[in-house]
């Protein structure tokens, strides 16, 4: 159950999709009932008929940044430069008129502080400090910063998304989510990507209520787990916040016995990290860095719809945790022999 291994699966290739599939709606879904042990085929548009008025869907409204930057040396040599931390460059901005901020550099013959990175005539980076490929980097722009990202940064699709061409403007609205609001991460929270205006307007029809979070994905959800003992892995830590209305909306539906029902395993994290040991919610902000893995005590999340995730990836043990690691890892076969499309741009699972 703790060791790495326990969590590989073997998925074909030709299993992973590289580009959404159609409507948001036409994705499929695989509903998992953990008492029962059993697994049913659906398509997305019957997760109307498995919600129930009081239940509630917790939803994370971040949106992605064109983080991923393109630019050169003053020598012309290539450099790339990906924004991990959004959120504490706006911090910064706010604070002193600078925005600086974590990132991911690549660069010919590597980086080192005080290199400059040219993007356009009016928009360059310096670098500050760092290591190992990962930076400080204090930026410089004519432009307010957001709008130098909108034209020259680009979305920084997953990187087991293999293209010859980069993303284009199909990915600028099929990798963000309907209700993406607050910018700041560099992943999309990709179970959030098959829901449309109209079916959110049916769930609120039937009476499930819509409460939002916000947790600003990091480039950490793709690091894989090196540790032979998962417990000995480190989790990354993202930015989070939770509004005073969320917190009651989740408090009073747990009070009555309604159904927590989290969109994504981001979602998850964060409802667990801010509960009390007795699954209250308070209003909070800060970064979450909680590892869930099988022994955890779940003290808000009732339910979970999520995408399929890379094997001995710490998403994978997360789900683990909540539905027995031998039935998620059969359920993930099942989908397999299925013809599922799995990862960011694939199916779904409900996990009840």
């Amino acid at each position: 159950m703790y060791s790495l291994s326990d969590y590989f699966y073997d998925l074909p290739d030709d299993r992973i999709a590289h580009k959404p599939a159609g409507k948001r709606i036409h994705s499929r879904l695989i509903h998992l009932e953990r008492d029962k042990k059993t697994f049913s085929h659906h398509g997305f548009t019957d997760l109307e008929g498995k919600l129930k008025s009081g239940d509630v869907l917790v939803l994370n409204d971040t949106k992605v940044i064109p983080g991923r930057i393109l630019g050169k040396k003053e020598s012309g040599g290539k450099v790339e430069v990906l924004i991990l931390d959004y959120a504490s460059g706006m911090k910064s901005f706010t604070e002193t008129g600078v925005f600086e901020c974590q990132c991911l550099v690549k660069a010919s013959k590597g980086a080192k502080p005080g290199l400059k990175i040219i993007f356009d005539h009016d928009f360059f980076g310096i670098v500050v400090d760092g290591s190992e490929g990962i930076f400080r980097v204090r930026f410089d722009s004519g432009l307010p910063i957001d709008e130098a990202l909108e034209k020259n940064g680009q979305l920084p699709l997953p990187p087991y998304i293999k293209r010859d061409e980069a993303p284009d403007s199909e990915d600028h609205d099929s990798y963000q989510t309907v209700y993406a609001k607050n910018k700041g991460a560099v992943a999309a929270p990709t179970a959030g990507l098959h829901f449309t205006p109209e079916l959110m307007s049916r769930l609120e029809l039937k009476g499930v209520r819509i409460a939002k979070i916000t947790l600003h994905v990091g480039y950490g959800t793709f690091v894989p787990v090196r540790c032979d003992d998962i417990r000995d892995h480190r989790m990354h830590s993202e930015w989070f916040d939770i509004s005073a209305e969320t917190a009651e909306i989740i408090n009073t539906a747990k009070a009555s016995g309604s159904r927590i029902v989290a969109v994504g395993t981001t979602s998850v994290r964060t409802l667990e990290f801010a509960a009390s040991e007795n699954g209250i919610l308070k209003p909070s902000s800060g970064y979450c860095d909680i590892f869930i893995y099988p022994g955890y005590r779940f003290r808000v999340v009732d339910a979970i719809l999520t995408n399929f995730h890379l094997p001995e990836s710490t998403l994978l043990m997360l789900v683990s945790a909540f539905a027995d690691r031998d039935f998620i890892l059969e359920a993930y076969q099942e989908a397999i022999r299925e013809n599922y499309r799995f990862f960011s741009y694939g199916d779904a699972m409900l996990i009840t």
